[in-house]
């Protein structure tokens, strides 16, 4: 980490990382790489997180979903409204669930009949352009300016140009733990660590005052 990041920025982005450096794809068990399936999943728990349900929730129905064989933009468009139902619901997604389901193969048509099934044709597309990419994610069905900011937080791990990438949800989570709120200082603070991590990490203390003074705490014992 630069000299210019002062030691207690170090000690809280250690303490971050140890507390909750895991990003919303790893713990819906997406191993994400740049091919075609596991892009596509990304999305998929893309559009579910950026809904007005906990993130917790969202990752459980994801998970749900790609247990059922949704893994893919052909199978989840070949599966049934209520097979979609029926695996959202499994996973505790009951609000919105119909509409979801009716988004969520409406999106996958799309993603097939734009880009043959891989968004990586949509990463050349954008050509390193952030907001390129962001406005042809948002011509998916269901995917809104949360949802395209989600994917482009934890796409950032296989696709580096995207990053450094934190949002306006994790420029949140740094004020309470006491990072810098400046988008290129916490692009200092983040240099050499997992930039997808981190930027899922704010988020979640964002999201969670409990475990924003757990980080807080341990890194004052730290």
């Amino acid at each position: 980490m630069s000299s210019r990041v002062s030691a207690a920025a170090r000690r809280t982005t250690d303490a971050l990382l140890a507390e909750c450096g895991r990003t919303y794809a790893a713990e819906a068990g997406i191993r994400l790489r740049d091919t075609p399936q596991p892009l596509y999943q990304l999305l998929a728990l893309s559009h579910l997180l950026s809904a007005r349900i906990r993130a917790s929730v969202a990752v459980a129905a994801a998970q749900a979903l790609f247990a059922h064989g949704m893994r893919t933009p052909r199978r989840m468009a070949e599966a049934t409204l209520q097979q979609r139902v029926d695996a959202l619901g499994e996973g505790g997604y009951r609000r919105y669930d119909e509409r979801t389901s009716t988004q969520l193969g409406e999106g996958a048509e799309l993603v097939l009949d734009v880009w043959g099934g891989d968004l990586r044709r949509l990463r050349r597309e954008a050509d390193g352009d952030g907001e390129k990419l962001r406005e042809g994610l948002q011509g998916v069905r269901g995917i809104g300016p949360a949802g395209a900011d989600i994917f482009v937080r934890e796409v950032q791990a296989v696709w580096p140009e995207t990053g450094p990438w934190i949002g306006a949800k994790g420029i949140q989570g740094a004020e309470r733990i006491g990072l810098p709120t400046s988008p290129d200082r916490l692009a200092e603070v983040a240099r050499g660590r997992d930039g997808a991590a981190f930027a899922a990490a704010l988020v979640r203390v964002a999201l969670d005052q409990d475990l924003a003074d757990a980080v807080r705490e341990r890194a004052r014992i730290d």
